[in-house]
């Protein structure tokens, strides 16, 4: 299935912003989140392609909401990219054991990015 509507989370309002226009710009429709609770809602209700989702935010951490993404029955077939500053390898496995199916480290590459949204579509 192809990959056309992106749901960004991030409490950073610069990556939201990096992140909307790099995939507008290759032709995705995006959606954002500043937090774990607004993503958890959103992915519920707009039911996106894919979610990018960050790790440190207030509240509820990434992790901790892709595990809920990943086990919900509405939101579990939806692949989630964690996108995030945590680059030590036992960050990207727990990530991966959270229901994630990649992991890309900030500050994002976008050609690396696209890549990888291509290789689940």
């Amino acid at each position: 299935m192809p990959i056309k509507n992106i749901l960004i989370v991030d409490d950073s309002a610069t990556d939201r912003q990096f992140l909307s226009e790099l995939l507008a710009k290759n032709g995705f429709k995006v959606e954002t989140a500043q937090n774990a609770d607004e993503a958890l809602a959103k992915a519920k209700q707009l039911r996106p392609d894919l979610v990018l989702m960050d790790v440190v935010m207030p509240g509820q951490n990434g992790f901790q909401a892709t595990r809920a993404l990943s086990k919900d029955e509405t939101t579990k077939q939806i692949p989630i990219i964690i996108c995030t500053s945590k680059s030590q390898d036992t960050d990207k496995a727990w990530g991966l054991k959270q229901g994630a199916r990649d992991y890309v480290v900030k500050p994002v590459k976008g050609p690396e990015l696209l890549a990888k949204i291509s290789a689940l579509g």
